[in-house]
C-alpha cells in the first residue's frame, strides 16, 4: 500500500490539469498547507482523473486523495522556502506538452479552443501558475530523493523479506538487436520531390485550391485529409516551418522550403500572437526502386558473412547498418514504452509486430533473413536483419535473472522511506489545517499533530 501511495502521488503530480471545472462544485476549503489552499473541488477533480485513467483501486477516495494533495502542497511549501526556481522555458514546454496531449484527445487545437471557449494563449495564461507549482513540487520531491542508491547487500535483504507468495511472476522477456540498411536518397530523388512541389505551387498561384491540392498531393498523414490545415503555437513545429509561418502575411503562399521531413509550402490563414492556423503541403523525397534493390543486396552480403562466421555481429552492425538509433549500441532495440532493452509480448505487439513474426521460432543468438522493414516513427523503409539476443521463460523473480528489477524495487522502497521521514519532519514545522469534515479519515501520516 505504501509503495502505491508514493507512486500515486507522482502520478497525480504529472496528470493533466485542464479537466478542472470548479464551477460545477459547491466549493469550500478542505485543507491548507502554509499559504497553499486545497479546495474540495481539487479533491473531486483528482478522483475523477484517477478513474478516467483506469485506476480501479478501492483506496481512491476523498481521504486518500486529500493526503496526496497534502503531500503535494507540503512539497510546494518547502520548494518556496528553499527558493527553488523553475525556468519560464520549462514551464512553457510543459504547458505545450499538456496542450498537445489534450489536443490529440479532442481532435485539434481549434476544437480544444472551442471546448474551453478560449484561445490557446488564454488557456496558457490561466494555467501557467498551476503548471509552475506542479513543477516546483516535482523538483522538491526530486531534491529529497536524489542521490539515493542501494548496495548489493540491501538488495538481497529487501528480496529475502518478500513473502514467498508475494514474489512477482515475471512473464517472458525478449531482447533484440538489428542491422538496418535504409536506401539512400539521391540528389536526383530530392530534385524530383522539389520540382513536383514547385509545379503544385504554380498551379495554386494559377487559381487551383490550396486545400484541394493538399488533399490530393500532401504526404503528411496528419493534415492531408484536412486539406493541409494545421492549428498550432510557436514551439510546436520544426524551426524552418515556424520561421516561414511567422514571415508570411495572411493569404500569402510561401516559396518551397526544406525541413528534415521533406519539402513544404505554406499558406497562412490566421495568426494571433504565438498562435496560428495555416495550410501546408508536404512532399517527401522517395528513393528509387534501384536504391532499395541496392540495400537488399548489401544486406544479403551481410547475412552471408554472419552465417559463415566471416564477421561477428558487432562488426556487422558497424559495417552495414545506417540506422542512427541503434548503430552505436550494437544494434540493440530499446523498448520506447519502458525505456528498457527488454520487451514483453504486449509491448512488442503494440510497437513492432514484425519482430515477433520473425523471431517466434528462433533460439537465443539466431538471426533472421533480410526482410523489408518499415520504421513507423520515421515513415521510411529499409532492409533489416534481426537477432534474438535473449528470451526468458516465465518465472518467479529471483536475484540471478532479475537483479536489476529487484534493485529498482529496493531503490523505490528506500526512496519511499526517505520521503516518509521527510514528511514527518516537515509536518512539525509547517502550518497545516484540515477541515473538520475530514476528521474521521485515517491518514498514513499524522497531518494534525500540531
Amino acid at each position: 500500500m505504501k509503495l502505491r501511495y508514493t507512486l500515486g502521488i507522482t502520478l497525480l503530480l504529472s496528470s493533466s490539469l485542464f479537466g478542472q471545472n470548479r464551477n460545477n462544485v459547491i466549493d469550500k476549503i478542505a485543507a491548507q498547507v502554509g499559504d497553499n489552499i486545497i479546495l474540495l473541488s481539487d479533491i473531486q477533480t483528482q478522483i475523477i482523473q484517477a478513474k478516467q485513467s483506469g485506476d480501479t483501486l478501492s483506496s481512491i477516495n476523498e481521504c486518500s486523495t486529500l493526503e496526496m494533495l497534502l503531500f503535494q502542497n507540503l512539497l510546494l511549501h518547502q520548494a518556496k522556502l528553499d527558493s527553488i526556481v523553475i525556468p519560464d522555458a520549462q514551464v512553457e514546454s510543459e504547458m505545450e506538452n499538456r496542450l498537445r496531449t489534450i489536443e490529440k484527445q479532442i481532435g485539434s487545437r481549434q476544437k480544444l479552443e472551442e471546448y474551453y471557449g478560449k484561445s490557446s494563449t488564454e488557456i496558457k495564461i490561466e494555467f501557467r501558475e498551476i503548471i509552475k507549482e506542479r513543477l516546483l513540487s516535482q523538483e522538491m520531491e526530486h531534491k529529497i530523493t536524489t542521490g539515493i542508491s542501494v548496495t548489493p547487500k540491501e538488495v538481497k535483504e529487501f528480496y529475502t523479506k518478500i513473502p514467498a507468495d508475494s514474489i512477482p511472476l515475471i512473464n517472458t522477456q525478449l531482447s533484440f538487436q538489428q542491422i538496418v540498411n535504409y536506401p539512400s536518397i539521391t540528389k536526383n530523388d530530392k530534385k524530383i520531390a522539389f520540382d513536383k512541389l514547385v509545379e503544385i505551387r504554380r498551379n495554386i498561384i494559377g487559381g487551383k485550391s490550396f486545400e484541394t491540392q493538399a488533399r490530393i498531393n500532401s504526404m503528411d498523414p496528419g493534415s492531408a485529409s484536412q486539406g493541409g490545415k494545421i492549428a498550432a503555437s510557436r514551439g510546436m513545429m520544426v524551426p524552418q516551418f515556424e520561421a516561414t509561418v511567422f514571415n508570411l502575411k495572411v493569404g500569402e503562399i510561401s516559396e518551397v522550403f526544406e525541413t528534415t521531413y521533406g519539402y513544404h509550402i505554406i499558406t497562412l490563414m490566421e495568426r494571433k500572437g504565438d498562435d496560428y492556423t495555416c495550410r501546408h503541403i508536404l512532399i517527401m523525397p522517395e528513393f528509387s526502386s534501384q536504391s532499395l534493390v541496392t540495400s537488399a543486396e548489401i544486406m544479403d552480403t551481410c547475412y552471408a558473412e554472419l552465417k559463415t562466421g566471416k564477421i561477428t555481429w558487432d562488426q556487422a552492425v558497424v559495417k552495414y547498418s545506417n540506422d542512427e538509433l541503434t548503430k552505436q549500441n550494437k544494434g540493440v532495440i530499446t523498448n520506447p514504452i519502458t525505456g528498457e532493452q527488454t520487451w514483453d509480448m504486449e509491448d512488442l505487439n503494440q510497437v513492432d509486430q514484425q519482430i515477433f513474426i520473425l523471431t517466434d521460432a528462433m533460439e537465443k543468438g539466431d538471426i533472421s533473413t533480410p526482410n523489408l522493414h518499415t520504421d513507423i516513427y520515421e515513415r521510411k523503409q529499409g532492409i533489416r536483419i534481426v537477432r534474438l539476443s535473449e528470451r526468458t521463460t516465465p518465472h518467479r523473480a529471483n536475484l540471478t535473472e532479475d537483479y536489476s528489477l529487484i534493485k529498482k524495487a529496493t531503490e523505490n522502497d528506500k526512496k519511499q522511506r526517505t520521503i516518509a521521514a521527510w514528511i514527518k519532519n516537515k509536518i512539525s514545522t509547517a502550518y497545516i489545517h484540515i477541515d473538520p469534515t475530514f476528521k474521521n479519515c485515517t491518514f498514513q501520516n499524522n497531518w494534525s499533530q500540531k
